[in-house]
């Protein structure tokens, strides 16, 4: 990623040097580097980033193949957090929303951070470019960010069936979730198996919420790009809110023992112990200071649009937007996993609210700075961060 953002700066000066503007001097460059540096070590997932290896590839070409997370948990894979899916922003939210609920410790430890990064990187970055990819792969290697137009056009393409079917069944059926599995362990009464069915059909009417958060068209502005993002989390937390009580009801419903049963649910059992705490012990690095996260796209806005008079101001505003967004997502970072699905139904909301916060608080400043720009400007901003030859 430094690479490429450093072949990214290279282009900007060759391309003022073209145009006749002044040039960046050495001492901005080099402090410039050494900020994207800074950003890099402070995203949310930088940790789980450098110690990605050949089983997060497989995981995922996994959920690119269209896999649930249950899916790909049978077949070895541990499911991971995807950004984009041609148009559709979070495209497996369903699935990682309330297979996490169930089943926390069949997804990478850095689940939550990459979707912070997501969050950050879908609003100033092109969804076509290295930054939104799945952040431990070489953005290279994943298929929708390498090249520009032609890699749109095949993202289009071949997405275009996947979107279809998240769309119209983003669970693909209710029989998605563990229903049966549940039952085989708790051994429901009577009493108990109508609060289960209760449940059963929350999960349909969550899953209808998400058919109309689905779009089948690219947002091409970054401001539009945010608009999906949110319209995503929105979705995706009314399906919560719709499936939490009927699943408290149940829970509390259970007995101790039907309780511990149904907490031990899920694939990899024997090993679940040492997980849960790998990723108690991880999730703590997403609260660590990001205090230089944020510059990096507001520094390369400035390169690259250079805003001046109102717009600078405007630039100004948003940055501090954007550094509070990133604050409030620090905050919402637990110190530990929940060990119930109850409890983690309810981080995940909390988590989700902190995601919904920070692009609300960011929507107005960003739209306020777009506003303010040129045809020309805009047009740099819709793809920034795109590799681009000198």
């Amino acid at each position: 990623m430094l690479q490429r953002e450093q072949q990214a700066q290279q282009a900007d000066l060759a391309r003022q040097q073209r145009l006749g503007l002044a040039a960046t001097t050495v001492g901005a460059a080099t402090a410039a580097t050494a900020a994207t540096q800074a950003a890099q070590r402070e995203r949310f997932a930088a940790r789980f980033r450098e110690q990605a290896g050949a089983q997060a590839q497989a995981a995922l070409a996994a959920r690119q193949g269209g896999w649930s997370p249950r899916h790909a948990w049978r077949r070895g894979h541990r499911a991971v957090f995807i950004a984009w899916v041609g148009p559709v922003f979070w495209p497996y939210a369903y699935s990682d929303i309330f297979d996490y609920t169930f089943w926390s410790y069949g997804y990478e430890p850095g689940y939550w951070a990459y979707a912070y990064d997501g969050l950050v990187d879908t609003v100033f970055w092109d969804t076509n470019s290295p930054y939104s990819a799945y952040a431990s792969i070489n953005p290279g290697d994943y298929p929708a960010t390498a090249g520009r137009t032609r890699s749109r056009q095949r993202a289009e393409t071949g997405a275009s069936q996947a979107i279809k079917q998240l769309c119209a069944e983003p669970d693909k059926g209710v029989t998605a979730w563990p229903l049966d599995d549940i039952t085989r362990a708790v051994r429901p009464n009577q009493e108990q198996q109508a609060l289960l069915d209760d449940l059963k059909t929350a999960a349909a009417k969550a899953a209808d919420v998400f058919k109309d958060s689905c779009t089948d068209s690219y947002a091409l502005t970054p401001t539009g790009r945010l608009r999906s993002m949110l319209s995503r989390i929105s979705a995706t937390l009314e399906a919560i809110k719709i499936v939490r009580p009927a699943l408290e009801n149940f829970y509390n419903s259970l007995s101790d023992e039907q309780q511990a049963r149904f907490n031990a649910l899920g694939p990899n059992v024997g090993e679940r112990s040492q997980q849960q705490q790998e990723t108690t012990a991880q999730s703590g690095n997403c609260g660590d200071s990001k205090s230089d996260l944020a510059q990096l796209p507001i520094n390369r806005i400035e390169s690259s649009l250079h805003p001046a008079g109102k717009q600078k101001d405007a630039l100004d505003r948003l940055s501090d937007a954007t550094s509070k967004a990133i604050a409030d997502l620090q905050a919402a970072c637990p110190n530990d996993v929940p060990l119930t699905p109850v409890g983690r139904l309810e981080a995940m909301q909390n988590r989700l609210e902190a995601m919904q916060k920070a692009a609300k608080l960011i929507e107005p400043a960003l739209d306020e700075f777009y506003a303010s720009l040129s045809s020309e400007q805009k047009a740099r901003f819709n793809t920034l961060q795109q590799v681009a030859n000198p």
